[in-house]
């Protein structure tokens, strides 16, 4: 099986009905995507599939052949993603379990929408589970990447 992971053309030799996320941890030693519920209710394993967010504990590795994929560890070299960045100037991280699949689901929609409302940022981050509730910390976070990623900061 063949994919591109985090940039990279990579050839994997595992059972097609394994999840992406069993394989990016266990096969791969990529650890930023983390295990929350195993039925795609938290988002604690959000990674790009094309630039959209999935859930990788419920994707079998299948599904990802001949696609590209992106984990926390391919957003950006050195942290400097415009999300990471504002994350880390809004100071959202508390325990910082579910903050790889935060910033996963931030960063695809802000690919894709630039100027999301409150109401679409909630839309999109729903299904991302934050125990320590720094939901607003979350949105403040994502209000300020739009703004970098607009070059209004």
């Amino acid at each position: 099986m063949k994919l591109t992971l985090n940039g990279r053309k990579i050839s994997l030799d595992v059972a097609p009905d394994t999840p992406l996320l069993w394989v990016l941890r266990d096969t791969l030693g990529l650890a930023g995507t983390k295990f929350g519920c195993g039925q795609a209710l938290c988002g604690a394993c959000t990674v790009h599939l094309d630039g959209a967010a999935i859930r990788s504990c419920t994707t079998p590795v299948s599904a990802v052949e001949g696609r590209r994929v992106t984990t926390i560890e391919g957003l950006s070299k050195h942290g400097e993603h415009p999300v990471q960045v504002a994350w880390q100037q809004a100071d959202v991280p508390q325990c910082g379990y579910c903050q790889s699949g935060q910033i996963m689901s931030a960063s695809a929609l802000l690919a894709a929408n630039p100027h999301p409302t409150d109401a679409e940022i909630e839309a999109a981050m729903s299904g991302n589970i934050c125990r320590c509730g720094t939901y607003n910390q979350i949105r403040q976070a994502i209000q300020a990447a739009a703004k970098i990623i607009r070059k209004e900061a």
